[in-house]
């Protein structure tokens, strides 16, 4: 019968395959022990990335996404790729957007990393997940496209609540008023008074809280609208 100890085997005899070549990929290469949510190996390119040995980062345990991840997107993406690969039957890849703190610039570096399932035991539990985390070089366009969509997506969670108090007209008349239509334009387009449509637009801006028609483009965005 499978004991902690045969699976610690299956584990140890993983990592050193994956790491037998993980230093030849141009990518980071981490492995999670997931029901400890402990790291349990990276590529040394990896380490030196983080400024950080394998040792410390195993005794952060779950503590290690907070400590190099933006919370924010760490709390969105890698608790729940985290959550669908841990459960049985779920998805096998999981890839997302990242920001990273490492030692190889100020601020946050973004990364493109894909997870997937690497190791289960023989009731079919996840043992071990595997990250590849691909650097985005911050002066590509790409890059760049990458983080306003971050960003979109951050205005988005924070304003959901907000955004979900407008009716149907109103988003009708927010998404014009993206596209830089006038209060006559919209009147005509919906067939509605030039007076409704500019009350629409100053109703909108005060239960926004927007004072421009970039901030309304904003939430036009983040929400689809355009």
């Amino acid at each position: 019968m499978p004991t902690p100890a045969t699976d610690e085997a299956l584990i140890a005899r993983k990592i050193a395959e994956i790491a037998a070549t993980a230093d030849q990929y141009p990518a980071v290469v981490i492995i999670h022990h997931v029901p400890t949510q402990t790291v349990r190996y990276m590529s040394e390119w990896g380490l030196q990335l983080l400024g950080a040995t394998l040792a410390e980062l195993r005794a952060l345990g779950p503590a290690f996404s907070t400590a190099y991840f933006n919370p924010v997107e760490s709390a969105d993406y890698t608790a729940r790729a985290f959550q669908l690969m841990g459960e049985k039957g779920g998805f096998e890849v999981a890839t997302f957007y990242q920001e990273v703190r490492t030692t190889e610039r100020p601020g946050w570096s973004l990364y493109l990393t894909s997870l997937r399932q690497l190791l289960v035991d023989h009731e079919g539990n996840l043992l071990l997940l595997m990250a590849l985390a691909v650097p985005l070089h911050p002066d590509n366009h790409f890059a760049t496209k990458v983080q306003r969509l971050l960003e979109e997506n951050q205005f988005l969670r924070q304003h959901a609540a907000l955004f979900a108090t407008l009716s149907k007209r109103e988003r009708d008349i927010l998404r014009l008023l993206a596209l830089g239509k006038s209060a006559p334009e919209i009147a005509e387009e919906l067939c509605i008074s030039e007076h409704t449509a500019s009350t629409h637009r100053r109703n909108l801006r005060q239960k926004l809280g927007a004072s421009s028609t970039f901030e309304l483009g904003q939430y036009a965005r983040a929400f689809d609208l355009i």
